[in-house]
């Protein structure tokens, strides 16, 4: 049987639980794959409206990866993964400009270009944040700067007034000056590709049960794995000491009318072009583990 592939997600509980040997604590087999930092993130530097939809149309080698949750729903819909119905994780986000920027509130962003991931979590949340101060037309998102780390450097290199940030590239932003504007947490769901065994789901989501109370516990014993999803060239200046724990891990269903509100803020929003976002069934788009298997039954 092939190993079980692991690829951390711009967060530090994959990084936890490897180093403190918690996926081969459950028996997992498993290969830990480390996209982000070896490549020097150049996989985040995309051309034109392509962003975290389209890598999982391409198609991700991971058994199980993540998306927000807007996104993961409608990729799940058209058949290109399953979305895990029994756990989801929340990352802290925000909108961020210069420190001296003359925009000193949400309701000045109107007609601003602000730097986001198209189709990524960043692109509905931002949207789903500024609804509450501006009409939607007043609105304006830029999807130029490519994925996360690319619109972090281009954002911080002044090609964009304004960017939404997210997980440690949030952090740095804050440690370096940037004034956040507003939050703009949004729902990351995990998601199954290929076809891997569900009790070795249910040992690699123990494992990172494991290590989200480690955090939960001592977040500044764990913050330092930052630099293990930053790009090289950033590391000199990051001070991960001062960063928060990031993205949380939360062990409850990913509900069938959560999903279904989610679906329906998609649609209204024709984020997708119209009959591009496949069944919208619940049933068809998620897998659950049985209760033989459920998260977490293997810790005492």
């Amino acid at each position: 049987m092939a190993k079980f592939k692991i690829e951390a997600h711009f967060r530090l509980q994959e990084w936890v639980a490897e180093e403190k040997g918690y996926f081969r604590d459950e028996g997992l087999d498993y290969e830990f794959q480390e996209l982000i930092r070896s490549s020097g993130g150049a996989h985040h530097v995309t051309e034109g409206a392509s962003g975290a939809f389209q890598s999982i149309e391409r198609g991700r080698e991971a058994n199980i990866t993540c998306a927000c949750h807007w996104t993961a729903n409608v990729a799940a819909s058209r058949g290109h993964t399953k979305l895990f119905a029994d756990a989801y994780s929340v990352a802290p986000a925000g909108i961020f400009v210069r420190a001296d920027s003359p925009i000193e509130a949400p309701a000045d962003l109107a007609n601003v270009p602000i730097s986001v991931g198209f189709q990524s979590g960043s692109h509905y949340a931002t949207i789903q944040a500024l609804e509450s101060y501006l009409p939607r037309d007043a609105i304006s998102l830029s999807f130029d700067e490519g994925m996360l780390f690319s619109r972090m450097d281009a954002f911080f290199g002044g090609k964009s007034q304004a960017a939404t940030l997210f997980g440690g590239p949030y952090y740095f932003a804050e440690q370096l000056g940037y004034r956040k504007l507003m939050d703009t947490t949004f729902m990351v769901g995990a998601m199954l590709n290929g076809d891997p065994d569900m009790e070795d789901v249910a040992k690699y989501f123990t494992a990172l049960r494991r290590a989200q109370r480690d955090i939960d516990l001592r977040p500044e014993l764990y913050t330092h794995y930052y630099k293990m999803e930053f790009p090289e060239r950033f590391h000199v200046a990051m001070d991960t000491r001062r960063w928060g724990p990031g993205e949380r891990i939360v062990f409850e269903p990913y509900s069938r009318d959560v999903f279904e509100q989610s679906f329906d803020w998609i649609a209204k929003h024709e984020i997708f072009e119209s009959g591009c976002m496949g069944s919208g069934s619940y049933d068809d788009a998620t897998v659950s583990m049985a209760p033989a298997c459920a998260v977490g039954t293997s810790m005492t």
